[in-house]
This record gives structure tokens, sequence and C-alpha cells, in this order.
């Protein structure tokens, strides 16, 4: 069993220029039921709930939750990854929607792990529409329990132009 907590930083930009905030506290609980160690195949549950900490409009100002299902297959240095499930997104003018997305990674050395990733989004608002997301990502395990992730890459809606993600975390094993 794994727990994760996320204390992410949120912003955004918009005509206004940048906004920066406290983001949603993020929980949730991994369960690895199949794991078959010879053949390198995982699968999990991964629930998780965002509670509304965020300040100044940075956050879904209401509880959310996502109920996915993963699966990881390891071989040598490599590693391909992904699942998906559906999020629950109440609140005037939301929906719920199913996400997923699928990941290849490689391990160089014992402290870094490179991968590409793509994910699909459904649309999370009425009238909104589906994503798809790319990223090259990265973690680097610091010394002791520390470990630095990042992420980041294009953005494109169904229905819109296409945009940016990036994400940067201090990751505390224990």
């Amino acid at each position: 069993m794994q727990l994760t907590v996320g204390l992410p930083a949120s912003y955004s930009h918009d005509a206004g220029g940048w906004h920066w905030s406290a983001g949603d506290l993020e929980a949730s609980v991994k369960y690895r039921f199949f794991h078959d160690e010879e053949a390198g195949l995982q699968i999990a549950v991964f629930p998780g709930l965002t509670l509304p900490t965020a300040g100044r409009g940075g956050g879904a100002d209401r509880v959310t939750g996502l109920l996915p299902v993963w699966a990881q297959k390891d071989f040598g240095d490599w590693s391909a990854f992904g699942g998906g499930g559906y999020a629950i997104n109440p609140g005037a003018g939301n929906r719920d929607y199913w996400t997923g997305g699928a990941a290849l990674a490689r391990q160089f050395g014992k402290r870094l792990l490179v991968g590409v990733e793509a994910d699909r989004q459904g649309a999370d608002t009425v009238g909104g529409s589906p994503s798809t997301s790319l990223g090259l990502g990265a973690v680097y395990d610091l010394p002791g329990p520390l470990r630095l992730l990042a992420s980041g890459g294009p953005t494109f809606e169904d229905r819109g132009g296409p945009g940016f993600h990036a994400f940067v975390a201090l990751g505390l094993d224990f």
C-alpha cells in the first residue's frame, strides 16, 4: 500500500497576467492487488480525493475524486505503465468524466528515471471539450528520502487551441 499526499502550488495565466496561490490538497491510497515479480507485472487501484484548500481561485472549491485502475510492466531498465478511471467533479457547470493515459520510462543509473507520456481526459465542464496531453517527465532521486519530479508538454483541446502543462514537485519517501 502507498499513501500519497500532495500540497501543490497553483498558477494560471490570463489577460490579467500570472496568478499564484496554494493548490488543493490531494490525498490518495494506492493498493496493489496483483504483483507477478517474475513477469514484472503489477496492477493497482489508486483512489483519491482533492480537498478544497486552495487560495485565490487556485482550485476547485469543492471535494473531487478519482477512481482509477493502473497497470505496470517492467522489462530491464524500461517500464510501461498506464490506466485510467472515472473522475467525480461536482458543482454547477461541472461534469464527471473519464480519463486515462500511458507512459514509457527508462531508468538511467540509480537516480534518474526519464519518460514520455500521453493522457486523454473527457470534458470536465458542461459545454467543455475533451483534451489530450503529451509530456516528457523525469524523477531524480536526491540524497536521503527526497526526490525531484518534473513533467511538461503540450495540451490539445478538441475544440480549442493548444496549451501547455507543467508540473514540478519535491517528493518525500518514508
